[in-house]
């Protein structure tokens, strides 16, 4: 369930709001020396300010590649390529855009939360199986179960949390 939340963390991460995250540049896959491979692997990236990012790769040789990645990625930005590093200018969001990200977010959110719900029935058919092999009683089941609903709970409202905090972010201007 950790995991679960981690995904729709760093799911939310590379969504962009109105300022620069080097997370937005985490899901970018360059192709080097015929491998595609993380971007952040082969790449420093940092923000000099709160509207750009800047991508100093480790080898100079990969500069064309980064930036051809970058321009075919959806997140909207124009490399700016001198040679050494890549500048990225992160422009405002129009008002549709933010409210087409919030869309995006929910959907990301309520995919997390059934990915949960997924690894509580799946628990639950396990418990049922050992009751079955009568391995647990039925009052272990019950109990383990409201376990299991408590902690499904708890990790819904993180991924709530999660997603108010972001949509409060793309709704900032």
């Amino acid at each position: 369930m950790e995991k679960t939340v981690d995904t729709v963390r760093s799911s939310f991460n590379s969504i962009r709001t109105g300022r620069s995250n080097p997370a937005m540049l985490d899901k970018i896959e360059v192709e080097y020396y015929g491998a595609p491979t993380n971007l952040k692997s082969i790449a420093q990236i940092s923000t000099p300010d709160a509207s750009s990012l800047l991508v100093k790769p480790y080898d100079k040789s990969a500069l064309k590649a980064i930036e051809k990645a970058i321009v075919n990625s959806d997140l909207g930005m124009t490399p700016n390529n001198d040679g050494e590093v890549i500048r990225l200018a992160i422009p405002q969001l129009t008002s549709e855009r933010r409210k087409e990200l919030s869309k995006i977010v929910a959907k990301q959110a309520e995919e997390g939360k059934v990915a949960l719900r997924n690894v509580r029935r799946d628990a639950i058919k396990s418990y049922e199986k050992l009751e079955k092999e009568k391995k647990l009683s039925e009052d272990n089941v019950k109990d383990l179960s409201s376990d299991l609903q408590k902690v499904t709970d708890e990790y819904m409202k993180k991924i709530d949390s999660l997603y108010k905090q972001k949509e409060k972010e793309l709704l900032t201007v």
